[in-house]
């Protein structure tokens, strides 16, 4: 069937449906609707679609667009839910089970005939880790169900006036709702807030006297201090005092037209500093152990766990974007784990972002972007290099969420990967203008021959895990709930540990890489990596710095833009 995508961004959920409808043969194009009511038009006359489906959009469609054409819109609610800020009320409200619909367009907003709903349960996570994980996975269920009802063309949609649904209209949630009342909400009303913020647009503040929007929350169980009160950081976050305990956050962004040179999500101690005179006393960083106690009730963006034969390396970076310092930490913790005895172990294995390579926030931010960007990429290629040389036990990449770029390639210098179905990887730097490093032109090529590894980082489009494992880019799917990853990853490995064939298949591995650096060092791949991005970061008029500032700003940039009509085809 033919079909065209419009949709307010190419984000996760747009890029998935995009990628699974096109595993199922169907002929999948997009196009933008930010960039306006034209261009959409412009769109459905090139593609002449049978039918037209929004997976995101924060605008309304052309009305001769919609009365001419069957178009079905995803709304990130259950059947008769009607508003903006649906999942922000869900979360507000401590919904334990929410839904997704896919319905009509027509003249009200969310009003159309129903064609397919799923419900999912609510997990106490922030709004953007619920949105790619819980809301994703019903959405999709829920659209692949609608193109087949569609498809087979006796399907009669549900009218919304039908006495079994409840309609219920929500307001936007402004941020006079968000607001943190720091002298009289608890920490858990000040986490429901902050997660309920999460990704966007976060909850506007004021820190030392700036405003500032909060991204993120998680509690504190023993750091203490008058309500509001900075108290402390780490690895980036703040922690902050409430009235009962205290919550970490581990990202600000400045408003824009403040003045501030980075109005955008960075590191909260980041941004903290940057308000700050040199002279005045910094919080102090207090760091959490990398074997934390199961039992303690804190923040940390990567830890370190042993069960048996197997080794758990957890980490997670806000937006899977890893700064200089994150990748530094993350090696050190490798290197640490290389140190246990174990013959098994896991990298990842948490829900949401595996990772999406280096943190162009903090590159973009930084007083010198193109010696930052250089930096955080050697990090990065550090870490890869290490993944890549152990040769003594077997290491697992278990990606929970998506990932892309660099973040993929660190998956692949792995022995095994495993990913969850339902996750979108993006296994290319080509839509931000760069070559790539991470060891790529080894581990890629590696796995799924030289003509598919060209392929990939030329068309630079997403793939679904499904396909992702039929063409080799990962070795098995984990068909799970996101919020049952971890678990049934620590199963697998486990498993893996009893094989009476891993002796051997730890023998093979170290021989292999033994041969192929015979063959050609893994430092040759990695200096021509270097060489091709360096003369990108290092080169002012490199379309790389334009479309950084773009992504970083959300600023419009029309290489920027992720597809056109015709690239899917």
């Amino acid at each position: 069937m033919e079909i065209l995508l419009v949709a307010s961004a190419f984000n996760s959920l747009s890029q998935r449906v995009y990628a699974e409808l096109s595993d199922q043969g169907h002929r999948v194009d997009v196009v933008l609707a930010s960039h306006g009511a034209e261009a959409v038009r412009a769109a459905v006359h090139a593609t002449r679609p049978e039918l037209i489906i929004a997976p995101m959009l924060k605008s309304a469609l052309p009305e001769d667009v919609w009365r001419e054409h069957t178009c079905l819109v995803v709304h990130p609610g259950p059947p008769g839910d009607r508003g903006p800020s649906s999942l922000d009320w869900a979360i507000t409200e401590e919904a334990t089970h929410w839904g997704v619909t896919v319905l009509q367009a027509e003249a009200a907003m969310d009003a159309g005939p129903v064609w397919a709903a799923r419900t999912f349960p609510v997990p106490l996570v922030g709004k953007a880790d619920l949105y790619r994980g819980e809301v994703a996975d019903a959405a999709s269920a829920a659209i692949l169900l609608a193109v087949q009802r569609y498809a087979e063309g006796s399907f009669k949609p549900q009218a919304q006036s039908d006495p079994a649904i409840r309609v219920l209209w929500r307001d936007f949630f402004r941020q006079e709702r968000r607001r943190i009342d720091w002298d009289a909400d608890d920490t858990g009303t000040v986490l429901r807030k902050l997660r309920a913020a999460d990704s966007q647009p976060g909850v506007l503040d004021e820190v030392v006297g700036r405003e500032v929007f909060l991204h993120g929350g998680y509690p504190e169980d023993r750091l203490r201090g008058h309500p509001g009160e900075l108290l402390a950081t780490r690895a980036g976050a703040v922690c902050r005092a409430t009235v009962d305990g205290a919550v970490w956050i581990p990202e600000l962004r400045p408003r824009k037209n403040s003045g501030d040179p980075a109005p955008f999500r960075r590191p909260a101690a980041a941004v903290l500093a940057s308000f700050q005179r040199p002279a005045e006393p910094r919080l102090p960083e207090i760091a959490a152990p990398l074997e934390l106690a199961p039992d303690r009730q804190t923040w940390t963006d990567i830890r370190y766990r042993q069960h048996g034969d197997v080794g758990f390396l957890h980490f997670s970076f806000p937006g899977g974007a890893m700064s200089t310092e994150q990748c530094r930490r993350l090696h050190a913790a490798y290197r640490f784990a290389l140190t246990r005895p174990t013959r098994v172990l896991v990298l990842g294995g948490s829900r949401d972002f595996f990772s999406n390579g280096i943190h162009l926030n903090v590159i973009e931010a930084a007083g010198d972007p193109a010696g930052e960007s250089w930096t955080n990429l050697n990090a990065l290629d550090d870490l890869v290099e290490a993944v890549l040389r152990t040769t003594d036990r077997l290491v697992v990449a278990a990606i929970g969420g998506n990932a892309a770029a660099g973040g993929v390639m660190l998956a692949l210098a792995a022995d095994l990967v495993w990913c969850r179905t339902g996750t979108v990887l993006n296994p290319h730097y080509r839509r931000m203008g760069l070559y790539g490093s991470e060891l790529w032109t080894y581990s890629l090529p590696r796995r799924v021959g030289s003509e598919t590894a060209r392929r990939l980082t030329t068309e630079a489009l997403p793939v679904s895990a499904t396909n992702a494992e039929r063409i080799g880019l990962v070795d098995r799917l984990v068909s799970v709930p996101a919020q049952e990853f971890g678990a049934e990853v620590g199963h697998m490995a486990a498993a893996l540990t009893e094989d009476p064939d891993l002796a051997r298949r730890i023998a093979a591995k170290a021989a292999a890489r033994q041969s192929d650096e015979a063959r050609q060092p893994l430092a040759e791949y990695r200096r021509a990596e270097l060489a091709r991005m360096r003369d990108i970061f290092f080169d002012p008029h490199a379309p790389y710095h334009t479309l950084r500032s773009a992504f970083v700003r959300k600023q419009p940039s029309g290489s920027a833009h992720p597809l056109t009509i015709g690239d899917a085809r």
